[in-house]
């Protein structure tokens, strides 16, 4: 009975794009009804020995074989957009595939018209068009990362001891409704743009791509070469290079206290400080081998990067929220959204590379003060159990606790009395260790809990120190916070459950207490190692899990 309306409903549709089809031609009702019945026909037939799960079956299928691209006398509306559109893209390789084919196949459509091509030089087209369109959508929105071959590779290193995951959110856009509506005389210029994401900041890497592009075609930049790390007030001859490489990005721009000779000056320290920062780098206004080779990736190893994230983009979550915590792992930084804009940032320390923070998304429902930590399985058998085998006192030294089992009865254990060989690789460990409250726990004071399979949430951290360098990987896999009192005073702002002033009372002793939310906030985890910031601003982080190497191993191009 539902295929049946369906059908009903597909006849309907079909007679809506002939009759808009009339409508719309200037040519007579015969002739454009005599050329789509007969391409129609012709279409049909072509397509029978296509398989059945082939887009361009698919397509004709859902569109009754009506043509999307072709009409009697002219190309359509639809077509024209098309191609425009993929011309005007300037995150294209111009001398790449996609693009040339689209001026190959634009050039072929004006021909056919120009010499009264045959119907069937015309369904020929058709088709090419409608390859030409699955290519550009499949690049535009979907990108160029074999997400299953990363994955493999993600299981490879978790057969290795390396446990992590990427959680993918598949872009919601429908090709071939895109083309319907356009069938129907939809404005398809206006939906392939409106179907260009917006989230992260999307669209503005997008034009730093193209500004970048426009780089590559005049040259790049040169190599920068010091004989030695470049400090401020030295002077070599690799200062000119610094200098000319600087401006090429705009991180230089000439001011009233540079003399623009070979003296490494103010004017020429504040653009390296301002590209160090870009960089993730630690702004000292040194030019060391670190700094120096940064200076030296060139325009296509960036744009690579870029292009890269920008198809990451596409499959991150988008909550459309009016909240939003966002932590980019290269970054080691939570970023705290409101109603688009930037409210607070907060310094984070993220998994180790053995022990990688995994990418997802969830919300952030509790809030926990004075938490105990609950020690993971494989920590207990990867750092506890051998402690306990060289010492049977380790855990107490660590104010850790350990049960005999999870229930609330459970019992006290004394670790001398047990056999911890037996457990050192087992399955199961029957024992529950948690440390208790306090400074001294490695939650801290403060945990954002998160509820997610990983077990991995946002929380405070007693080894304050560790803020204070630039690269922050340090964890098992949870995101430690520089600042969780400050986080959870923002928390405060928008719950009127949680009391700012009575929870530092609470802080103030070890007595547990869980904050429900009554406005939770989606958190999303991602791994972006190129971005522009929220003052428009092209960044580059490191690859700290070298998760771009692996899909830049795989990644089509166009």
């Amino acid at each position: 009975m539902i295929k049946l309306k369906n059908r009903i409903k597909r006849l309907y549709m079909t007679m809506g794009i002939f009759s808009l089809l009339m409508f719309h031609q200037s040519i007579s009702a015969n002739t454009n009804l005599v050329f789509h019945d007969v391409a129609s026909t012709v279409m049909m037939n072509s397509l029978q020995t296509q398989p059945e799960k082939s887009f361009l079956r698919r397509m004709y299928t859902q569109l009754f074989f009506v043509p999307v691209w072709m009409r009697e006398s002219k190309p359509s509306a639809a077509a024209s957009a098309l191609f425009a559109h993929i011309k005007n893209d300037d995150t294209l390789n111009k001398h790449g595939r996609l693009y040339q084919d689209t001026l190959r196949l634009e050039g072929k459509v004006e021909d056919v018209y120009a010499y009264h091509g045959k119907l069937v030089e015309k369904v020929d087209l058709e088709f090419k068009i409608s390859q030409l369109y699955k290519a550009y959508t499949d690049y535009a929105y979907l990108g160029s990362i074999n997400w299953g071959a990363f994955q493999a590779r993600i299981s490879n290193l978790i057969v290795n001891g390396v446990s992590t995951e990427w959680i993918l959110h598949r872009p919601k856009v429908d090709a071939i409704a895109m083309a319907e509506n356009a069938a129907l005389g939809g404005n398809l210029a206006k939906a392939l743009e409106d179907a260009t994401p917006t989230k992260y900041h999307y669209r503005e890497l997008q034009k730093k791509v193209a500004e970048y592009r426009e780089i590559k075609e005049n040259g790049g930049w040169g190599r920068v070469i010091l004989n030695k790390t470049l400090k401020p007030g030295n002077g070599e001859e690799g200062v000119r290079s610094l200098r000319e490489r600087l401006s090429v990005t705009r991180d230089y721009i000439s001011c009233s206290e540079s003399n623009e000779d070979l003296v490494y000056d103010k004017c020429l320290e504040d653009a390296v400080k301002h590209f160090q920062i870009r960089n993730g780098l630690s702004d000292d206004g040194e030019v060391g081998p670190v700094t120096l080779s940064v200076l030296n990736k060139t325009v296509d190893e960036r744009l690579e990067t870029m292009l890269l994230n920008l198809d990451r983009i596409k499959w991150l979550n988008d909550p459309k929220s009016k909240r939003h915590v966002i932590i980019n792992i290269p970054d080691f930084m939570l970023y705290f959204e409101e109603d688009g804009e930037l409210r607070q940032t907060i310094r984070t320390i993220v998994g180790t590379p053995k022990n990688p923070t995994p990418i997802f998304s969830n919300i952030v429902r509790t809030i926990v003060l004075n938490p105990q930590w609950n020690i993971p399985k494989s920590i207990i058998q990867n750092e506890m159990i051998p402690k306990l085998l060289r010492n049977s006192n380790a855990m107490a030294k660590q104010r850790i606790e350990i049960f005999d089992g999870w229930g609330k009865d459970a019992a006290l254990v004394n670790p001398a009395s047990v056999n911890w060989n037996k457990y050192r690789h087992s399955k199961h460990v029957p024992f529950r260790f948690a440390q208790t409250a306090g400074t001294h726990n490695a939650l801290g004071k403060v945990k954002f809990l998160f509820p997610n399979k990983f077990s991995v949430y946002m929380h405070d951290t007693p080894t304050k120190h560790l803020f204070n360098k630039d690269k922050r990987a340090f964890s098992h896999g949870c995101i430690r916070l520089q600042k969780p009192r400050e986080l959870l005073e923002t928390f405060s702002t928008f719950n009127d459950n949680v009391d700012f002033e009575k929870s530092q009372n609470i802080l103030k002793g070890r007595k547990k207490a869980y904050l429900a939310l009554k406005n939770r906030v989606p958190v999303d985890v991602i791994y972006l190692t190129s971005w522009v910031n929220y003052e428009g601003k092209l960044q580059f982080r490191n690859d700290i899990y070298h998760y771009d190497e692996m899909q830049l191993k795989s990644f089509r191009k166009w």
